[in-house]
């Protein structure tokens, strides 16, 4: 098993220890980072600091020393991400922070886009993304958005107050296989439900897999209203959103 120790950035291991306290995720992050190189850690570092300059220079310099560009996206950008996006579930961060990690990220992922699409690799997947009628909080689906097309999907963003038309409009007009929707009022939860119903009435249904989130939204509060899956951070999005197009998700 990974050990903390294992990971030379100092920084990072203080991140893991301060603020990482659910045992899986500790876990996982202390995985993926003992396994990685040096010079990712030192981007998600960076990155985790809110600091673009620095992840500008340090993504360049390891594309130009001939590292894969999907390794410094997994390893660095995402990684790093991954951990900011936990904080702020966990309220120790709020929103102008996340706000300049996310354009770190921005300012790594302009180098890693061309690679990628040079290279003519595909996408995963099309995603349709929206905060539900009567909610205009966006952040958490915001960073759901980054994080899944860093994980190389496309995501179509409905933006906020979206209603179940302007959903099953986007789902018909891209043809997208999945959808994700966010709440984050007590208040705008049971529109999720609406939604769903809404695709049932229009027979749509089972043309797509649906998952929601939100910071009041419980596995509990999925499965009563018929969503597919749910997400709880981030991360989780990228996971969820992988298992339920049939991707396998790295370890």
């Amino acid at each position: 098993m990974a050990e903390i120790t294992d990971i030379t950035n100092e920084f990072i291991r203080q991140e893991i220890e301060e603020y990482i306290e659910r045992p899986e995720e500790r876990e996982r992050t202390i995985k993926t980072f003992s396994k990685s190189r040096p010079e990712m850690q030192a981007i998600a570092a960076a990155l985790i600091d809110g600091d673009n300059d620095t992840v500008s220079q340090l993504t360049r310099q390891a594309l130009d020393a001939g590292i894969e560009a999907l390794e410094v996206m997994d390893y660095g950008l995402i990684a790093g991400m991954g951990i900011v996006g936990i904080k702020f579930r966990q309220n120790f961060i709020f929103v102008p922070e996340v706000l300049a990690c996310a354009r770190a990220m921005k300012a790594g992922m302009a180098y890693i886009e061309p690679i990628l699409s040079a290279a003519g690799i595909d996408p995963i997947g099309t995603v349709i993304m929206g905060t539900v009628k009567g909610d205009l909080h966006d952040i958490g689906k915001n960073l759901c958005i980054m994080m899944l097309r860093g994980a190389g999907f496309v995501v179509h963003d409905l933006g906020v107050d979206t209603s179940p038309d302007k959903f099953i409009e986007a789902v018909e007009e891209t043809k997208a296989p999945l959808l994700g929707m966010s709440a984050l009022l007590t208040t705008t939860m049971p529109n999720m439900g609406k939604t769903i119903d809404a695709f049932i009435d229009a027979d749509l249904r089972d043309e797509v897999k649906i998952m929601v989130g939100g910071a009041p939204v419980t596995q509990e509060f999925a499965d009563d209203m018929g969503a597919d899956g749910y997400g709880k951070d981030a991360l989780a999005c990228v996971a969820l959103a992988k298992s339920l197009l049939g991707v396998e998700v790295k370890s």
